[in-house]
Formats: structure tokens, C-alpha cells, sequence
């Protein structure tokens, strides 16, 4: 009884120090839970109520600038036509928080690599955040092939490989194994280009990289043998 009447003791002294703090404190502590709602509320808004509408909206603008990109009208899809349709580039900058303008960064690095701005299309596609299988890896590549153009072939190295190991599939893992082999080869690395090559023809025999391997692995073996 003298062991409960103790503890009952601390109980109440727990109780009344805790009133007391929340006395003292009543201010400040009324100023914390105002601000946790405002923040819950202002994240519920955001995800409920205003980035819905805007992501639909995205989604419309980007499916004329997707248009523009497959007809490889790549000015228009960059920076939109004369019907006001908006390009890429507005896209990325009005939308960029929806997964449209995420995407739209993507494309507009996709297409100023292929107009032959290489600088920042590496900007563009550093930026852009790859959920999917395919866009994944080729981003990567992408970024591979832009440091080339600018004479930076080891980074474009560096950059193969990463495109080769972000998603293993049969489409874009060959591709860019052999890439990365060929700059390998030309860096006079042909020990990490027969690394390559071998993956390729282990794991991928049936692609069509894979169908010509043999005779990369052997020209890479003729400087190293």
C-alpha cells in the first residue's frame, strides 16, 4: 500500500507540474497547435484542392507540345505555337510542381539535345524526376549523349553506365551497355569495354546488341591480348 501511495504521489506531481507548464505556456503552446493545423491544412489544399485542377490543365497543354514533339516540329513543342498553345519550356515553368510539368522536363531536354543545345538540355533532364521504366534510364543516356557532343567523354562514360544499371530491361540496359563499350573502346579502355560487351552477351543474347556482340568482344580483345 505504501509502494502505491508513493506512485500515486509522483502521479499527482506529474499532473500539477504539467498544469503548471501549460499555464505558463499557454501562449505559446496555443501558437504551436494554430500553426500545426495552418501547415495540415494548407498540405490537404494543396493536394486536394489546388493541384488537381492545375495537373489537368498541364496535362491539356502537354498534349499539343507532345504533338509538336512526335512531328519533330521541335521550336513548337519547345516554345509553342501561334494557336497560344504553350510549349515545353512555359510548361516546365508554369507547372513544373505537377507530374505534367515533370514531364515536360523530359521532353525538353530530349528536344534540345536533338536541336543541338547541349548545355542546357543536361539542365533540363538533371532536373527531371524518372518514375517509370523507360524515361528512367533514357534521361540518363540523354545526359550521356549531350556531354559527349562537348567533348566530355569520360563523364558521357560515367553517364552510360548509369543509364545501362537504372533499369534492367531488354530495351534500354543493351543500348547503352554497348555505348558505354564503344566510348570505352575509344578512351582506350578496352578492358571495361569488354566488361561491357560480355554483360551484353550474357544477359542479352536476344537483343539485336546482342546478336552482333561477338565481334565487339573480339576487337576489344585484339588491343588487350
Amino acid at each position: 500500500m505504501a509502494e502505491q501511495h508513493e506512485e500515486d504521489i509522483h502521479l499527482d506531481e506529474v499532473y500539477s507540474k504539467t498544469e503548471t507548464f501549460i499555464q505558463k505556456n499557454q501562449q505559446p503552446l496555443t501558437i504551436g497547435i494554430i500553426a500545426v493545423l495552418a501547415v495540415v491544412v494548407g498540405v490537404y489544399y494543396y493536394f486536394n484542392m489546388y493541384l488537381p485542377p492545375l495537373q489537368q490543365e498541364a496535362q491539356d497543354q502537354m498534349y499539343t507540345a507532345q504533338k509538336h514533339f512526335q512531328n519533330d516540329s521541335l521550336q513548337l513543342a519547345m516554345y509553342g505555337d501561334a494557336q497560344g498553345n504553350l510549349g515545353f519550356e512555359d510548361i516546365v515553368d508554369q507547372f513544373g510542381s505537377t507530374n505534367a510539368g515533370n514531364t515536360a522536363k523530359y521532353y525538353m531536354g530530349v528536344s534540345l539535345l536533338r536541336s543541338g543545345n547541349f548545355e542546357d538540355a543536361i539542365s533540363y533532364l538533371k532536373s527531371y524526376d524518372a518514375k517509370d521504366e523507360i524515361t528512367a534510364a533514357i534521361a540518363l543516356g540523354a545526359i550521356g549523349d549531350a556531354m559527349s557532343e562537348l567533348g566530355d567523354e569520360q563523364g558521357a562514360l560515367d553517364y552510360y553506365v548509369k543509364a545501362a544499371n537504372a533499369r534492367d530491361n531488354e530495351f534500354t540496359t543493351p543500348i547503352y551497355l554497348m555505348k558505354a563499350g564503344n566510348l570505352a573502346e575509344r578512351l582506350n579502355n578496352h578492358g571495361e569495354a569488354i566488361k561491357h560487351y560480355k554483360r551484353i552477351k550474357k544477359d542479352y543474347a536476344r537483343t539485336q546488341e546482342g546478336r552482333t556482340i561477338e565481334k565487339y568482344i573480339a576487337r576489344a580483345e585484339a588491343y588487350v591480348n
